[in-house]
């Protein structure tokens, strides 16, 4: 099977790898006060509905809107697996999240591209040298003293917080999955064509169990992160899926690493201007050395190869 080949441009990779850690580490907030008024079905239904409608409109102005020949130049199969599994993934994330907190959610997540990045290594033979090994170790080591707490936190909750971690680790793993679809679908399909798919295959699956006459009573606040939801899932996702063009897959994995230090800051400062709807998170010593060590062990995963 012939394997999809990055253009080699590591550095715009790495920039759009860096947006998607941005949006990605947002979003559990902004999802977490919309699961107060909305089910999660709805919920995902409208974010896929939106980054589907936004992203044909796109690429119809610029005459850019995929035929029926280029999409019969790539797998079905692969177009489905995509499809399945990060309609899965959304839906998983956003059970688990409503059981859990932002933070944990982020933590847990962080799975997925650590599943992906192993994944790259085995089916698109890519390598880490022994310098992004070491980056590993140092990232592992990072994660086990910034969540030291929120772990003691999980092993003495209520069994709903337990559950949704569970789910949360299965949502990491759809995650993965299709994340490796989507990279091999490259060799054939643009990543907004991909997208497209996904995003209007996504919302057909999810029209039957919503309950769209909810959308019409939602306060402004409300609305607004609604629609934040929606247009965070194009860009993000968009970035990422150009990120994989340009870069390794293990490396834009490495970069995601950097996504619950976003969330972590946002809900430090949402808890302090908007607490009504955010607690706040306490940092310790110890979570300030392990978030250094994560974001040096990051840099040293996606760094760490020779450059071109």
């Amino acid at each position: 099977m012939s394997l999809h080949q990055t253009s080699g441009r590591w550095r715009l990779g790495l920039a759009l790898s860096l947006i998607t850690v941005f949006m990605w580490g947002i979003l559990p907030l902004a999802l977490t006060i919309t699961l107060q008024v909305l089910d999660v079905y709805t919920i995902t239904w409208f974010r896929f509905l939106m980054a589907f409608g936004l992203l044909a409109l796109f690429l119809a102005t610029r005459q850019q809107f995929p035929s029926l020949q280029q999409l019969r130049s790539a797998s079905l199969g692969l177009l489905a697996i995509a499809t399945l599994f990060l309609g899965g993934n959304y839906l998983l994330f956003l059970q688990g999240l409503g059981q859990t907190s932002p933070t944990n959610a982020q933590v847990l997540i962080q799975l997925a591209p650590m599943f992906f990045g192993l994944g790259a290594l085995v089916v698109f033979k890519e390598h880490y040298t022994l310098r992004q090994w070491i980056g590993v170790g140092i990232l592992v080591l990072g994660f086990t003293l910034f969540f030291h707490d929120r772990f003691q936190v999980v092993i003495t909750s209520r069994s709903t917080y337990l559950l949704g971690n569970m789910i949360i680790v299965l949502a990491a793993v759809t995650w993965a999955i299709y994340a490796l679809a989507q990279k091999q679908l490259l060799h054939k399909l643009p990543s907004t064509t991909i997208m497209l798919v996904i995003y209007g295959g996504c919302a057909l699956l999810f029209t039957p169990l919503t309950t769209p006459q909810s959308l019409l009573s939602l306060s402004p606040l409300h609305l607004s992160l609604l629609l934040f939801c929606g247009l965070n899932t194009l860009i993000a996702y968009g970035a990422f899926a150009e990120a994989l063009e340009h870069w390794q897959a293990s490396r834009v994995s490495a970069v995601l690493a950097l996504t619950p230090l976003v969330t972590l800051s946002s809900v430090w400062m949402a808890s302090r201007f908007i607490p009504r709807w955010v607690a706040p998170e306490q940092w310790t010593g110890l979570g300030l050395l392990g978030a250094m060590l994560v974001v040096s062990g990051s840099i040293a995963i996606a760094l760490g190869h020779r450059l071109p």
